[in-house]
């Protein structure tokens, strides 16, 4: 394919491999990247396997399905379960266990739950059922927040009062530095090439003044990724941390002005609960209060039941690098991608669903 073959030319990258194995020498190095289409990109390509043993690349909270707690899940499905409500999500949310059920479950038993490719046709789902609550499911990182401010934005213009957001949007920047001073050693982030698009390399900088710890901005093929570990082992053998950016093809320093202007229109930093790093301060994005109308927790009360983890699933533990998919004693017999317990064997971007197809032991 025209312009994808070149980024996975296996001449090209048998000599980065080999660049690698001579730059690293003896040096111990861990790279954690922390974006679900990474994750499932090492796997695919096999990367892990053809790096010098004394490399080690360990997954982080880059999957934000898999980040966002139980008590979403539960508050989400006690709305599917009112008849004046139609729940509207990507796909990846239907099949994550909450703590008795899931949307894929309610949408079985007959509750309104549409899987929809964008806030434009969760917008218009909301114009046709005005006699209906429309609830978007706001979850994912700053890639995806812009849409749904903008959503926010359109409906409050439109006056489209049956329109809400239920929102569990989260941001990368806090998130890498709890991870930083959390006790998985990282040498090296593998920082998100979505996310930067948004936000820029610049808040990167305080990873590498504040706790010593490289940044390298990556692309998502197999030359990307084996060039941008080539550039974190450069920096590590030679004691040069700072950050840099692979991905110039679409990073550029400053983002995305206007979609940042459009985030902070419409949300604002507040403390949020992310799976396996518990409550981080100013890491999640709240609608404002002049936006309150369409803020599904302000408009429409529900109960909901009391959160449960689901017994031995361990993909709060993989989220924090400690551990990987196949230490975990369900990973590949109970739970599978048809019959998930825990959301990373879920999501398309989850590092146990990545492990699982690539068959990565």
């Amino acid at each position: 394919m025209k312009y994808i073959d070149e980024f996975r030319n296996k001449e090209a990258a048998r000599t980065i491999i080999n660049s690698i194995r001579r730059e690293t020498g003896e040096k111990q190095i861990t790279f954690m990247e922390v974006c679900g289409t990474h994750t499932m990109s090492i796997a695919r390509f096999g990367i892990q396997e053809v790096l010098p043993k004394n490399i080690r690349l360990i997954s982080g909270p880059g999957c934000p399905v898999c980040v966002t707690p139980n008590h979403y899940i539960d508050h989400a499905v006690a709305l599917s379960r009112r008849e004046d409500v139609i729940i509207t999500t990507f796909g990846d949310m239907m099949k994550v266990p909450g703590s008795s059920s899931s949307l894929e479950k309610e949408h079985i038993k007959g509750n309104d739950i549409r899987v929809v490719g964008s806030t434009l046709e969760a917008l218009h789902i909301a114009e046709k059922n005005s006699k209906k609550n429309v609830v978007f499911l706001g979850v994912g990182f700053e890639t995806t927040v812009p849409t749904v401010a903008a959503s926010l934005m359109q409906a409050q213009s439109e006056k489209l009062n049956n329109y809400s957001v239920l929102s569990a949007h989260k941001t990368m920047p806090e998130a890498m530095k709890a991870l930083s001073q959390g006790d998985v050693n990282i040498d090296i982030f593998i920082c998100p090439g979505h996310v930067s698009t948004i936000t820029g390399t610049k808040f990167y900088y305080s990873l590498v003044e504040e706790f010593g710890i490289g940044c390298v901005v990556s692309g998502f093929e197999l030359l990307d990724i084996l060039q941008s570990i080539l550039m974190g082992v450069k920096q590590v053998v030679q004691n040069d941390l700072k950050v840099e950016n692979q991905y110039t093809r679409a990073v550029k320093a400053e983002g995305n002005p206007r979609a940042l202007e459009t985030i902070y229109e419409v949300m604002e930093p507040s403390d949020a609960v992310w799976r396996g790093l518990g409550v981080i301060p100013d890491s999640g994005l709240a609608i404002k209060e002049e936006y309150s109308s369409w803020n599904t927790e302000k408009r429409i009360n529900v109960d909901i039941e009391d959160t449960v983890e689901p017994k031995g699933c361990i993909c709060g533990q993989i989220l924090q690098g400690k551990k990987i998919p196949p230490q975990c004693k369900h990973f590949g017999t109970d739970c599978v991608p048809d019959n998930p317990i825990g959301a990373c064997m879920v999501s398309s971007e989850g590092a146990c669903a990545a492990y699982f197809k690539y068959k990565v032991q």
